[in-house]
């Protein structure tokens, strides 16, 4: 996936992206609160996405 695919699920409720998520053969969605501590190795077929109060910040590949 590219990153103009990652930026459909910014402003997405988290039930709608997970959802999305799987319809688009996501492996793996990692939710995440905004300055979360978070690891550094990437790992393919893997959204990490921003939350926070229940919405979509942004997200991105790995």
């Amino acid at each position: 996936m590219t990153e103009e695919h990652t930026r459909d699920f910014a402003g997405l409720s988290t039930e709608a992206a997970e959802e999305l998520a799987r319809e688009r053969g996501w492996a793996s969605v990692r939710l995440l609160k905004p300055g979360a501590m978070t690891t550094m190795e990437y790992r393919e077929g893997r959204l990490n996405l921003v939350v926070r109060d229940g919405v979509v910040e942004r997200g991105w590949e790995g």
